[in-house]
């Protein structure tokens, strides 16, 4: 036998071994099934979104529509920083925004050193896990998203699915296998860390602030159903 005809036969047994052992491993995960999901805070996930994000620490603002969001964001600013600059990615969302009607001063591409804030469209938003999802790209650049001294993330209230298990069905049908992202972020509070004598401290390996802005009609209404769940 020549050693051409040998590897060709040892390439099919190890293609056939390799589909018999994923064919097992298949078999295996469908017997198990899938876990009961955790008992979530609220019937609406927008309410167990905003009250995750509060018990983590951010900062979230629940608007009616576009020019809300603005002034939301330029009070927060103003707030924290006296400043009505802020950097903010390509997302044509954000170029939308009616950012004249708050005196804010966007200025559009990735965040640079002295750049105190910026502000983010989120893809979509877990209420289970009280996070919002970012893409990488130019839309999003992701420094936009770990540099800054604050980060500003703004979600339609359309785009928060229930549980973890629903972010990837409803990923692949915004994006479609041709826009898939090189990465996620899922940012669920503040940058934190109490790995030194177990003291809380923020801005250890990003923002020291976030704000959640949830833009929908009855928004408000969720902001206030979050706020009254027990802690």
């Amino acid at each position: 036998m020549s050693d051409e005809a040998r590897d060709r036969i040892l390439a099919r047994v190890r293609a056939a071994s390799r589909r018999a052992a994923e064919s097992e491993v298949d078999a295996a995960l469908a017997a198990l099934g899938r876990g009961p999901a955790p008992r979530p805070l609220h019937g609406d996930p927008r309410v167990t979104l905003l009250a995750r994000l509060l018990r983590n620490q951010a900062a979230v603002d629940a608007v009616t529509d576009r020019t809300a969001a603005v002034r939301a964001i330029g009070e927060f600013l103003g707030a924290r920083h006296g400043s009505r600059k802020l950097v903010a990615g390509q997302d044509p969302r954000l170029a939308a925004l009616p950012w004249r009607d708050a005196g804010l001063l966007p200025r559009f591409g990735e965040v640079e050193p002295g750049d105190l804030a910026a502000v983010s469209y989120a893809r979509l938003a877990i209420g289970e896990t009280g996070s919002v999802v970012l893409t990488s790209g130019r839309d999003n650049p992701g420094r936009n998203n770990l540099l800054p001294e604050d980060h500003i993330v703004l979600v339609n209230g359309e785009d928060v699915v229930a549980g973890l298990d629903d972010l990837w069905p409803a990923l692949q049908a915004r994006l479609g296998a041709e826009q898939r992202p090189r990465s996620l972020q899922l940012i669920s509070g503040p940058s934190s860390t109490a790995d030194i004598a177990l003291e809380m401290v923020f801005g250890a390996h990003g923002p020291r602030a976030l704000q959640v802005v949830l833009v929908a009609r009855d928004a408000p209404d969720c902001l206030a159903a979050a706020r009254s769940l027990p802690g």
